[in-house]
């Protein structure tokens, strides 16, 4: 067994365990219930869960799907969760082993300064799908976006960010603006009106601040003017902040990019049930689940998309 395949199988197994917890969150945070007290329980009949019936997916297919003491049954949604948290830590530990081999174990040893740089990026991607996740759940089973997440997440993208800028190379992503040329004085000598500059931490950080801002301040513009036009809500609050959050993790572009796609699946399942007869025009939709799986897909493939689409414009 390769030390890929190892290391694809130990990201699958913590994922089961990060997922076992997110489902708790899942479960309670937007009842505004405590996510450490009490233990884990069945919310029909409050019966403690055994500590072997409480391991991931295994648990729940030899229960059958049912509470062990009152038969209540389990939703489905507790395996899928920890199923796609799994899949989601399995690939980016596969993406960690690229990383060490490139970086830090392969025969190019000058680019080993970048190792902690790319290890950080992957991190942010892997927490950002746990995040994306649990968000995508919650609002599609009870229609919100808890601030715990949404709040938390934007302010843990923006961290991370920072974290990254510490490990840039010396002029690395600085952003260098020449005002005007040197110019000729009387007396034969030059002056120089100087640069205007952001070293690459600041570019990096702020960079991804403004980002932030600048795609909640779009869709909060876009849930503003269907408001005033259909005077109703359309776009929640929610999903103003969720869209900042994946613009913290991920920047502007994908964040772009995960806004698109989750408007487009959202269109296609929109039109889908009013086909099927099941909604109409004004039936509201969970948004924030299209945009999760939006941001889902644009954080694995969004920067390959975004560079082939650019190469189309040159």
């Amino acid at each position: 067994m390769s030390a890929h395949t190892v290391s694809g199988a130990i990201g699958f197994l913590f994922g089961l365990i990060a997922g076992s917890f997110l489902n708790v969150c899942i479960s309670r945070l937007p009842r505004h219930e405590s996510i450490i007290r009490p233990s884990s329980h069945c919310p029909v009949c409050k019966s403690p869960i055994r500590w072997y019936d409480n391991v991931p997916v295994l648990s729940w297919i030899l229960l059958r799907g049912r509470c062990r003491d009152c038969k209540a049954t389990i939703p489905l949604r507790y395996p899928v969760v920890e199923l796609a948290t799994a899949i989601w830590f399995c690939i980016q530990a596969a993406r960690f082993h690229t990383v060490l081999q490139f970086y830090v174990f392969g025969p190019s040893q000058e680019s080993s300064p970048y190792a902690a740089f790319a290890v950080i990026s992957n991190i942010t991607i892997t927490l950002a799908g746990v995040f994306l996740i649990g968000l995508l759940f919650m609002d599609w089973e009870t229609g919100t976006l808890p601030d715990s997440f949404t709040l938390t997440g934007i302010a843990l993208g923006i961290f991370l960010v920072c974290t990254q800028a510490i490990f840039l190379a010396p002029g690395q992503d600085q952003v260098l603006l020449t005002r005007n040329s040197p110019k000729l004085t009387s007396v034969g000598a030059t002056t120089d009106p100087g640069n205007v500059f952001l070293t690459g931490p600041e570019a990096l950080i702020l960079g991804r601040v403004f980002a932030a801002c600048g795609a909640a301040l779009l869709l909060f513009l876009v849930r503003q003017t269907y408001k005033g036009i259909r005077h109703r809500d359309g776009v929640g609050l929610g999903d103003v902040k969720l869209l900042a959050m994946i613009t913290a993790f991920l920047g502007f572009w994908p964040g772009m990019l995960s806004l698109f796609f989750g408007a487009l699946g959202a269109s296609v399942y929109g039109i889908y049930q009013i086909v099927r007869g099941r909604a109409t025009g004004a039936t509201k939709l969970a948004f924030g689940s299209f945009l999760c799986a939006g941001a889902l897909l644009a954080a694995q493939v969004g920067d390959r998309i975004i560079e082939t689409y650019s190469q189309l414009l040159r």
